[in-house]
This record gives structure tokens, sequence and C-alpha cells, in this order.
């Protein structure tokens, strides 16, 4: 019927999903919530009474896992809500640019170049004092939602 062939560009990943949907009464403290379209921690859960006409209701206190600002909501208990996937992967780093990103060494021997340096004075003065010491230095990267960032540092030893 047709002879042409038949191109697609796809910009979309493999179909997976950023989020899941979980009950809301199921969700507990240390989990994961979405919170006006953040991944959040979930840092406290109240669960009020039903009243007199309606559901239960759940109180979340959630902190961005990227931002750290404090994101709160109120879900009756039986509805669903989003639960983002999150990620941590171990990269070790290769080396920071004069313009705030760093190179990574994959688990594959490639490199990942697209990540800046976190936001974090604490942890940024970890990271820029332990390469400038010439320390082998792996990074814990969190990934959830489509967004990256570095969360964590382990010091591995001398090169």
């Amino acid at each position: 019927m047709s002879d042409e062939e038949h191109h697609f560009e796809s910009k979309a990943d493999a179909g997976a999903s950023k989020t899941f949907p979980q009950q809301a009464g199921t969700i507990r403290k240390n989990g994961y919530i979405v919170i006006k379209n953040r991944p959040c921690k979930v840092v406290e859960v109240s669960t009020s009474k039903t009243g007199k006409h309606g559901h239960a209701k759940c109180h979340f206190v959630g902190i961005d896992i990227f931002t750290g600002k404090k994101l709160e909501d109120i879900v009756p208990s039986s509805h669903n809500c989003d639960v983002p996937h999150v990620n941590r992967t171990d990269y070790q780093l290769i080396d920071i640019s004069e313009d705030g990103f760093v190179s990574l060494l994959t688990e594959t021997g490639g490199t990942k170049d697209d990540l800046r340096l976190p936001t974090d004075e604490n942890l940024l003065s970890q990271i820029k004092d332990g390469f400038a010491e010439g320390k082998d230095l792996v990074v814990s990267v969190m990934s959830s939602m489509g967004e990256e960032q570095i969360c964590a540092l382990k010091d591995i030893g001398p090169k």
C-alpha cells in the first residue's frame, strides 16, 4: 500500500512515566510524593478523622528533594497521589570545569558532562576542596521527574 518509509522524531523517553499512582492513605513518612509538581520526601503525615459527610484527609508535609523547600498538601486518604520515581546513582568525579559543570565517569566507562555543581554551599566546598587535594571522589546523583542533582559525596581514597 505504501512504499515510503516513515521516520518518527521522538523526543520522549521509552514511555516510562515520571510518577506512579499510590493511595494517599498508604504513603508514609520518609516516602516520596509529588506536591505542586515537585518531587518531595515526606517528613510528616497526619490523618484527620472522617467528617460528617466525607473522607479522612491526609496532610502531607514534604521537602523538595532538589531545592529543599518545604511544601504541604491535603488529600483525601482514599484518593490516589502521584509518587515520583527517584533514582540514586554513584559516579566518579573526573573534572570540574570553570563554568560550574562536572565531568563524571559512568559505570560503562563513558562520561557524563551535563550536571552542574550543587547549590548547597557545604557540599560544594567539600567537592571543590577534595578535588583540589587530588582525592578520588564519588558523587551520588539523585534523579527524578527529569531533573538530576548531586546530593552526596564519598571519598574513596587518594589517587
